[in-house]
Parts: C-alpha cells; structure tokens; sequence
C-alpha cells in the first residue's frame, strides 16, 4: 500500500499518530492527512518546543517509514543536502588501478572510473529521492538563505536532480516531506504556495497533559498535573524570551521523576528551573516568582 493511502481518513491518522505517542489535535491531522492525500509538502510553523519535528518523527513512525533529517543552518547550500565524491577513496582507487593497470590504459578510462556510484556519498536529499518511500525532514528552513530555499523548492517541484556525471535521479514515488520553521525569518511565498502551511501553538493545558502521560508514563498524574499547570503560567503570564515548549514540559517531568519527587515544591522546582528555563533572565524572573506561580 502507497503511503497516500495508508489512512483512510484525518481521524485515522490521529490514532495512527496516537499509537506512537504524538497527540494531534482535528486541525494538525487533517492538514497533515491532506499532505499524504496530495502528496504534498507539509510546512510547519511555530514557537521551538511545539511539536514540530516530533509530528514527522510520528508520521514516520506510524507509516513505518525511514526517517531521514536534513537540518539546516545557515550557509548550508545543494552540495551539504544532495551529494559528494568520496574523494580519499577516489584518490586510493587511482593509485591502485596506476599500479596495476596495463599499459597503454586510456586515462580517459581511469577518469570514468572516479566518477561511479561506489564513489558517490549521498546527502539527504539524494537519499530521500533513491531510496522513498521516506519521510523527509527538513528542519529548521528558515535558518537557510535565499538561494537554498530556490534549490529546495524546485526539487520539490519535480521530485529530481540532475548528476552531471551520472544523469538524473527521480523519486519513484515522492517522498513525505515535512518542513519546519521556528520563522526566525520570513520564508518565500513561492515555497509556501509548494507546500500545505500549519502554524502549531503551545497546546493548552488538558492537551498538554494528556502529552506528558502519554510520554512520559513514569511521571505520577499529580506531579505531572502541577508541572503542566506551572508551565503554562510561565507562558502565559509571564514575558519570558523563550517560554518553555513541550519537550521542556516533558524534560522537567521526568528530571523531578528522576530526583524522586512526587509532588513539585518550591525547592525542588527551583533546584531543577535549569531544565525547562534556559535563559538567564528568564531563569531570574522565574525564581522571583516561583513561589506565588506555585501557590496560586
């Protein structure tokens, strides 16, 4: 069965990504749903921390398909997504065949033999192409420049690239391509039109719970209700540089698990701030407040 076709319905989907952990809510799965339907690029937005890479980690999983992540930073460019010549191994293999080789060998012939598949190193991109079904994961776009974001989407537009040694290599069947964004810059509106957009926010605190229990079963529902409960005090009533996100959430409910706490008092909450606070400013506001955001 074609990936496209391995959900009936949005509402599938969402069990499918529940069985593996990732709680979607109705409108993540039915973009989500859409981007497999159509065979689409799905681009995700949002704060860090949101679930962003974890939803193509989930589709992945719930597919059964490889995962295979492209993170991008900036000055990346085609050569760091699609391909490179093993060039230590190019050079052992022309000194072995010039050891060897008859006399008279045509160097023409040895300059061919250089440029062969044993010799290719695939990139991310090249791989997910070869090698789909995948999932492909594109982290973090926005940290790319203009010319990146270009290459991207024409290979999104035609599902191939071109070797100049070894021709062209199309996707037998697309790959299922996630985008992420933390839009630490405004991406092109020409990608956007290529791809299904979903903006993910902080889930709310039922949401949010029902994510820690699932997983992170170990955690007791009491310490994990006071640490959902603290965090989303954090976000939203305080002005914090970076308000913690969900793997923060589950980070901080498994490190007072792990310290044996079974219920968060002040103490323990200031000892472990480092976990789910990562800003020094912030990490002094909080522990200003601590104890009325705990009290309340």
């Amino acid at each position: 069965m074609e990936p496209r076709e391995a959900f009936s319905s949005a509402k599938a989907l969402t069990q499918g990504l529940a069985d593996t952990g990732y709680l979607a809510d109705d409108a993540l799965a039915t973009v989500a749903w859409l981007a497999l339907r159509l065979e689409r690029p799905l681009l995700l937005e949002g704060e860090p921390g949101t679930g962003k890479t974890a939803l193509a980690e989930g589709i992945a999983a719930a597919l059964d398909l490889p995962l295979i992540r492209l993170q991008c930073y900036e000055g990346i460019d085609a050569t760091q997504a699609l391909y490179d010549w093993d060039f230590p191994r190019q050079i052992l293999h022309l000194r072995a065949v010039e050891a060897v080789a008859a006399d008279g060998q045509e160097l023409s012939t040895v300059e061919d033999q250089l440029f062969d598949q044993r010799f290719l190193l695939a990139r991310p991109v090249l791989r997910a192409l070869r090698e789909s079904p995948v999932v492909l994961l594109v982290d973090e776009i926005d940290r790319a420049d203009d010319e990146f974001e270009a290459f991207l989407l024409e290979v999104l537009s035609t599902w191939q690239v071109t070797i100049p040694e070894l021709g062209t290599v199309t996707a037998a069947t697309p790959p299922i391509v996630v985008l992420t964004s933390n839009r630490t810059r405004e991406l092109h509106d020409a990608l956007k039109r290529r791809c299904l957009y979903h903006w993910i926010d902080h889930p709310g605190l039922e949401r949010e719970l029902q994510i820690v229990r699932s997983r992170a079963p170990q955690v007791s529902e009491s310490l994990a209700a006071q640490v959902v409960s603290t965090v989303q005090r954090l976000r939203n009533e305080h002005d914090l540089i970076k308000p913690p996100g969900v793997a923060e959430t589950l980070d901080w409910a498994r490190a007072l698990h792990e310290l044996g706490a079974s219920d968060l008092d002040l103490e323990t909450a200031a000892a472990s701030l480092g976990v789910a606070v990562k800003y020094r400013e912030d990490a002094e506001r909080v522990r200003a407040a601590l104890d009325r955001i705990m009290t309340r």
